[in-house]
């Protein structure tokens, strides 16, 4: 009787669930409301819908819209600070030139794409899309082409890299859970990644390009240039700019992963220290300084004050659109529709790899957060590998990159993602879904059929 009741409960929280982000859908797409408006409006009556105590809607609200502005907001404003300054600055247009005139024109968009790969071993998404995102847009003006051809596939790059290759915490917490090795999956997720990467983004990018026309953002083109006019920086300090950043998070990451192998001792204040200048806001705001000195020639102090305050106007809506998207998820989190969906998949009878991957894509799809679903569904999958003989150390780091596949697949209105990447790009919702949702289904469902058949093999 309990079992049956508590089905009956999942049923109705499901169903809940899918009628939340239909209405959603509905007040965005049909009805034209701002997004912000309307995630703040369902995620009100999302909480009251599934029982959540009206004392503490407010509360759990709060903490997802806080949390989520707490990992994005500083990353988002001191980038775009760093970003108008290498715009302004003709920074950007200088990088471009650069690996149009080693590249070609046309090869353009895959060796950002691969540049992007490579920045994306150490950095989230989210800081290495908005720092790379002037040098995207000036590549698409050059090319004078659809602004998808070139931010899609460097997007795709650090999405992938993100979701299914330690040190990024997803993977390494679905790893420890499941007691995958973390150097094998190393290698198997940097396998997996790159031609997922090809496939679902770079290809994806060239059709969607020809197919959406997205012109170059107000925010990128409105640009009043506040140098000089009479100097631009050379290629070695834009690079510097960029690698600066990337080097210290790297440090951090590299530092962490010695101290968890146990070659470096976890208690140290020197070690401590190297970490927090690796810290993404911490790095963020070095580069930034170091930007205003290596730029000195071109901008004064009341022009750098005129930078900074014009790269944040247009930057507070893609901060608390990010925020609302983090408050619905949040809601779903807390209202347990997320477990719901777990629930009643855990013990269907599917291969163990087939269960993790849909179970990972029920809970992507309920909350948003991939890090949350890849962790969670880790979680759930555990008591469940320890009780299947025969699985291999590869067979366990395939499980992982299956739930990392169904982590990033079906990206929507209560991923932050989602809505960072619409908001940079200027796209209305229905075209984000046609582009930016398509491109991650694309690559978590590739990677979830690699992990398969390499599963299969070995």
């Amino acid at each position: 009787m309990d079992i049956a009741s508590n089905q009956t409960d999942n049923i109705v929280l499901l169903l809940t669930g899918l009628t939340m982000v239909l209405v959603l859908m509905g007040l965005i797409i049909v009805a034209r409301v701002h997004a912000l408006i309307a995630l703040i409006l369902v995620s009100l009556i999302t909480a009251l819908v599934t029982g959540i105590g009206a004392a503490d809607v407010l509360p759990v609200m709060m903490q997802g819209f806080g949390s989520t502005l707490a990992a994005v907001a500083l990353l988002v404003g001191l980038g775009g600070m760093i970003g108008k300054l290498l715009e302004s600055s003709g920074g950007a247009d200088v990088l471009a030139q650069r690996m149009i005139s080693l590249f070609g024109l046309e090869r353009a968009p895959l060796a950002l794409g691969i540049t992007s790969l490579l920045f994306g071993f150490p950095i989230f998404f989210d800081a290495g899309l908005i720092v790379m995102m002037p040098i995207l847009l000036s590549v698409a003006r050059r090319l004078q082409q659809s602004t998808l051809i070139t931010v899609l596939p460097a997007a795709g790059a650090f999405a992938v890299m993100h979701a299914f290759v330690p040190p990024h915490p997803g993977p390494v917490a679905a790893a420890d859970l499941l007691g995958a090795n973390i150097g094998l999956l190393l290698i198997i997720g940097t396998l997996i990644a790159i031609p997922t990467w090809f496939l679902g983004s770079y290809l994806y990018a060239m059709y969607a390009g020809k197919r959406f026309t997205i012109e170059l953002p107000a925010w990128f083109t409105n640009n009043d240039s506040h140098g000089t006019g009479q100097w631009q920086p050379s290629f070695a300090r834009v690079i510097a700019v960029l690698l600066l950043p990337f080097g210290l998070i790297c440090l951090d990451t590299v530092v962490n992963t010695l101290q968890v192998a146990g070659m470096l001792p976890e208690q140290s204040s020197l070690l401590s220290g190297l970490r927090l200048l690796g810290k993404t806001p911490v790095a963020l705001l070095l580069t930034l300084l170091m930007a205003f000195g290596l730029f000195r020639k071109q901008f004064s102090r009341k022009q750098y004050e005129a930078l900074c305050n014009d790269a944040l106007g247009p930057l507070s809506a893609v901060i608390l659109v990010t925020g609302a998207g983090g408050m619905f998820g949040g809601v779903l989190r807390a209202g347990g529709i997320g477990d719901a969906f777990a629930q009643l998949l855990v013990d269907n009878g599917l291969p163990v790899i087939v269960a993790a991957f849909v179970i990972s894509v029920c809970l992507r799809v309920a909350q948003g957060s991939a890090t949350v679903a890849l962790t969670t569904t880790a979680a759930l999958i555990a008591p469940v590998v320890t009780q299947v003989p025969g699985l291999s150390a590869v067979d366990l780091c395939c499980i992982v990159i299956a739930i990392a596949g169904g982590a990033t697949v079906l990206s929507h209105f209560n991923d932050s993602g989602f809505w960072l990447v619409s908001r940079l790009l200027q796209m209305d919702e229905k075209t984000t879904l046609k582009t930016w949702t398509v491109m991650e289904t694309l690559l978590g469902s590739i990677a979830f059929v690699l992990a398969l058949l390499l599963s299969a093999v070995f």
